[in-house]
């Protein structure tokens, strides 16, 4: 009896133990399977990262609208995202889906890889986002070549970049905005006529909305339809070794263009474009411009100013060593009959001006029309210094035509040597009208030291009535 109990007991513990093995074996092979599973690698996946790779796994984040995250840790390439890079496929979406992962990510970057062209439709590329964000441009952007194909609400920029601190475009690539079409007004006729919609108002490139901090440097940016690189309402800007071209006959193709900023450095750089090379607007202070080539284009401007007897305000602008070939002018400064407020404290200086028609000019009496109606009334100029003007002109050395109320106050010319290009044949004199301030030698034509009024005490005091609106 008692050594048929003992077999028993050992029966039980064999069945109990095979049970647990089995049990054992099963769990095992579930936890392998499920382990392969979640290993698949994705497509577009570079490196994500590991114990073998030697950098951490990608930050914790939402996953995009793709399922995709960084090829490497803090790059968000578009191609990871379902761009195809052809040129010809819409990669609009791909390029927001990277955007909006990267921006919640301190330090990212979106990546444009090189030897790749993405064709994006007109988009907004939206903040806040978290600090020191990058969008490098390796390859290549294409704006929708077709005028008909932009939505009848995206006409006034390609890229919007919207309320962005900290931000920087950077790389060796392009934005081509293409618009060819755009300035043939043929087609654009032929557009009005099919879909009314068209307005006169041509698509800037590259617009930054609200944003502070900024910095674009070493990309180029190419056929706009209209203006290349705008800033407006923004501060704390720098432009640096940046390239804008388009054909001379694209009309009103400014290259920088800006609008109610502050605090703003563009250097070294090469523009050449059908309009303004840098256009300054109202609104403007603190704005240093040094070591561009211009040209060929329509010079550096601030204005036009004051249109439509509107108000404004412009001051603290230094603009030197500048190089300009082939442009209708050189640095000018013009405003609109019966505008209202101020352009004050400006400085250009080591300019270098070839075959440039007129290098010198103060226009207020602006008019991009045939006919403009004469009213009293203009934005007072004051404190304004050229010197170091040197090189050949071909139509007239300076232009000086201030307005008959307000007069010009605290122009300074110093050392202009402007000499007519062998060129040309027909010159016009230096216009000099009821414009204030002091000349110093060297002078060249010598008619320019007798370009400025002296006494301008009593006219001083009318410009400053003025200031107080700015």
């Amino acid at each position: 009896m008692k050594r048929s109990n003992e077999k028993s007991s050992l029966l039980f513990v064999l069945v109990f133990l095979l049970i647990v093995s089995v049990t054992f074996c099963i769990m095992s092979v579930e936890a392998r399977k499920h382990h392969t599973k979640k290993s698949k690698p994705r497509k577009h996946q570079k490196d994500k990262g590991g114990a073998d790779s030697g950098f951490p796994g990608p930050a914790a984040a939402p996953l995009p609208h793709y399922g995709s995250y960084p090829t490497q840790p803090g790059i968000f390439d578009v191609l990871s995202f379902g761009a195809k890079g052809d040129g010809v496929s819409d990669d609009t979406k791909a390029l927001l889906a990277a955007w909006k992962a990267a921006c919640k990510v301190p330090g990212a970057t979106v990546e444009i890889p090189s030897e790749f062209k993405f064709l994006v439709k007109p988009t907004t590329l939206q903040g806040p986002c978290m600090p020191n964000l990058v969008l490098q441009i390796d390859g290549t952007l294409l704006a929708p070549p077709k005028v008909g194909s932009w939505p009848k609400s995206s006409l006034f920029q390609w890229i919007n970049f919207k309320w962005l601190h900290n931000f920087t475009i950077q790389g060796s690539g392009i934005f081509d905005g293409q618009g060819s079409e755009w300035w043939s007004a043929s087609q654009i006729n032929s557009i009005q006529k099919k879909s009314k919609y068209i307005p006169d108002m041509k698509p800037t490139a590259l617009r930054f909305y609200a944003s502070y901090n900024v910095t674009v440097r070493d990309i180029k940016i190419i056929n706009s339809p209209q203006c290349h690189l705008k800033f407006d309402s923004s501060g704390g800007i720098k432009v640096n070794h940046i390239r804008i071209s388009s054909p001379e006959l694209s009309p009103n193709t400014d290259g920088i263009h800006l609008q109610n900023t502050k605090d703003v450095e563009i250097q070294h750089s090469d523009i050449a474009c059908g309009d303004d090379c840098i256009s300054i607007q109202t609104g403007c202070s603190n704005v240093h411009i040094h070591h561009i080539n211009c040209g060929p284009g329509h010079g550096i401007s601030l204005g036009g100013l004051g249109k439509e007897k509107s108000v404004a305000c412009v001051s603290d602008i230094v603009v030197e060593k500048i190089s300009m070939q082939n442009t209708l002018y050189g640095v000018r400064i013009k405003t609109w009959q019966g505008g209202i407020g101020s352009v004050k404290n400006v400085s250009f200086s080591n300019i270098q001006v070839s075959e440039v028609k007129v290098p010198i000019v103060i226009d207020q009496f602006y008019c991009d029309k045939h006919f403009c109606k004469n009213q009293t009334g203009a934005v007072a100029i004051s404190g304004v210094e050229f010197n170091q003007i040197i090189g050949n002109y071909s139509v007239q050395p300076i232009h000086l035509a201030c307005s008959n109320e307000i007069p010009c106050t605290d122009v300074d010319l110093i050392d202009i040597q402007l000499k007519p290009s062998f060129r040309y044949r027909s010159f016009q004199q230096a216009l000099c009208w009821n414009s204030y301030g002091k000349s110093q030698a060297p002078l060249l034509p010598s008619s320019i030291d007798y370009c400025l009024r002296r006494d301008g005490g009593s006219v001083k005091r009318i410009a400053r009535s003025h200031e107080h609106i700015c």
